[in-house]
């Protein structure tokens, strides 16, 4: 692979910054400063350090969103704010996008990757991965209708939705609730099939990942390799 690709496609930067920085004596290979970025390299051993940190190639990109109101998990809109719009412009050639969806007003907890295979084997409705929601509704939930939440609801589907799991306050205003399904609005649609509406709606987890507290909506971090291992396993039956 030509250095200047590597650099890429680690999201390090771009190939034009590449240039610029091998012009400028700041890319090593194997500890020799290599000025041009056509350098041939085997992405798998070489030790590359740019700018004096180590860069190491993954065949995948795992990212770990905190996503606020008003961004579509899409990979382009013409009229609204993508997610992908968070992150630094670099990555854009990753090819990026979202593992599942969440609607314009959600938020919450988003992975992003470029693992096709995996994504689809996680949203797969066979596969049924359980996610995570922390919700305000109104009006609230009383025994009755969190019941039947969690035994499953008629939302205009072919059959009932899966069971869920419930925990909410004692004045049923707010809760978790998790899913093992992905269908359109589907918190949203199973609440009002149950005569109360969703306020607002966080995701918190998915596939036994939870949502890094410290992340600020809007911030992102790259997923851990224990993050990534249990994201794998998840997809893996």
């Amino acid at each position: 692979m030509r250095l200047d690709k590597f650099l890429s496609v680690t999201a390090t930067c771009s190939r034009s910054e590449a240039k610029a920085a091998a012009k400028a004596g700041k890319i090593s290979v194997d500890g020799v400063v290599i000025k041009d970025t056509s350098f041939q390299l085997d992405e798998n051993t070489a030790n590359v350090v740019y700018c004096g940190k180590k860069i190491e190639y993954k065949q995948f990109t795992y990212i770990m969103l905190n996503k606020p109101q008003g961004y579509v998990s899409s990979t382009d809109d013409p009229k609204q704010k993508t997610v992908l719009e968070l992150l630094p412009e670099n990555f854009k050639k990753l090819g990026l996008f979202p593992c599942g969806r969440l609607d314009i007003d959600t938020t919450g907890l988003l992975i992003l990757t470029n693992n096709g295979q995996l994504a689809h084997r996680l949203l797969a409705p066979k596969y049924h991965v359980d996610k995570t929601y922390f919700f305000t509704c109104y009006p609230p939930l009383d025994e009755s209708s969190a019941s039947a939440l969690e035994k499953g609801v008629d939302i205009g589907e072919k059959s009932l939705t899966r069971p869920a799991s419930l925990k909410y306050e004692s004045d049923g205003t707010q809760g978790t609730i998790t899913v093992s399904e992905g269908k359109f609005h589907q918190i949203k649609r199973m609440f009002h099939a149950v005569g109360s509406e969703i306020t607002s709606l966080s995701r918190v987890e998915f596939a036994g990942i939870p949502l890094d507290e410290k992340l600020k909506k809007g911030e992102w971090r790259f997923l851990s390799k224990t993050e990534e291992d249990l994201l794998e396993s998840a997809g893996d039956f």
